[in-house]
């Protein structure tokens, strides 16, 4: 089973494994918890780093050949291996395997990957990694579990924070844990420890959220209202074309309506889902909301959708913003008042 990346820290003090593979959705995460291992391997003497970055044409002999050769300035090293698209490939997979049968002595391996579908995790490479190390999960910090996460981290700098503060912060970072570690950051810079109160934090801390306009199509899968409209208007105050964030809920949208046409074909959801090519958290969303989603309820996104795209060229009246809030809105079960019929 694997460890969380905050679950790494006391890992670490109770001793070292041989072997480390790091993988997540959530980079900063991923990069905390490299850095601990790093950490605790220089603490017990591993004094030589070699870094592999296996990119497209990387020559896997010589993840083998470091295995092989012996360290030349110290007697124990960290050899770490990056697979950034998460894809060894067969020579990869088969490297890996070889690899892990046979850890090298005197060296601790750390291998870094994104996150991994669940082909990939039932993979025999992925399998031997597992079997023969330890594997850490740098999942992404849900939106209800951010303010936990928040406290936590005031905890490691010996500060803590009422529940409405922490909702606060939450809430103005939206959902980006980077804007949270940093604004935190600053909280230990700005003040002494102990607990810090409402009217300190509301001072310090900045509207960071970051808006992204491939957060669209999570949020109108969900039917998440109150996101959605914080969302869009945030691509529209920082100039983000419609035209694109259209494409984006659109997307969402058409996927959602060929799952339900094979859905109403007769085909079982996770069937579908594969037949589709669907993974990943797409897929995870998909199956928690499609049964409150209908074929006529698409069609008719569609063909606002068709609307909104005469709005934005010109060729027809309306405001852009509002009506792609609307678009969204079909989606949550939902529609304000204002809405203007397909």
């Amino acid at each position: 089973m694997p460890i969380s990346s905050e679950e790494l820290g006391p890992h670490l003090k109770r001793g070292i494994a041989p072997l480390y593979t790091v993988y997540g959705d959530e980079p900063l995460l991923i990069i905390e918890a490299a850095d601990r291992i790093r950490a605790s391997a220089r603490e017990r003497g591993y004094g030589e780093r070699e870094v592999l970055i296996a990119e497209q044409h990387f020559d896997w002999s010589r993840l083998r050949a470091s295995g092989l050769s012996q360290s030349l300035f110290a007697s124990q090293r960290l050899l770490e291996l990056r697979i950034p698209n998460g894809k060894p490939g067969v020579e990869g997979g088969k490297a890996l395997q070889e690899y892990s049968a046979q850890l090298p002595s005197d060296t601790v391996t750390l291998i870094q990957l994104p996150e991994i579908d669940w082909r990939a995790r039932k993979s025999s490479w992925f399998g031997a990694l597992e079997a023969a190390g330890t594997m850490v999960e740098a999942a992404a910090v849900k939106l209800e579990q951010l303010p936990k996460w928040i406290a936590g981290r005031l905890r490691l700098q010996q500060q803590s924070a009422d529940e409405a503060t922490l909702e606060f912060i939450a809430g103005k970072v939206e959902g980006n844990l980077l804007a949270a570690f940093q604004e935190v950051q600053k909280l230990a810079l700005l003040f002494p420890p102990g607990a810090l109160a409402f009217e300190q934090v509301k001072d310090a801390v900045l509207d960071v959220a970051r808006f992204d306009v491939f957060d669209l199509g999570a949020l109108v899968l969900a039917g998440d209202a109150a996101r959605l409209a914080r969302t869009l208007d945030g691509l529209d105050g920082e100039g983000v074309a419609p035209q694109l964030v259209l494409w984006a809920m659109s997307e969402e949208i058409r996927i959602a309506g060929r799952l339900l046409a094979a859905m109403s074909s007769g085909q079982p959801v996770q069937q579908a889902l594969r037949d589709l090519r669907i993974w990943g958290p797409r897929q995870n969303l998909l199956q928690k909301h499609i049964n409150r989603l209908t074929q006529k309820q698409v069609e008719a996104a569609l063909l606002h959708a068709a609307r909104i795209d005469r709005i934005s060229k010109g060729l027809a009246k309306g405001d852009v913003w509002d009506e792609l809030l609307q678009l969204g809105l079909r989606f949550t079960g939902r529609p304000a008042k204002s809405a203007r019929a397909a």
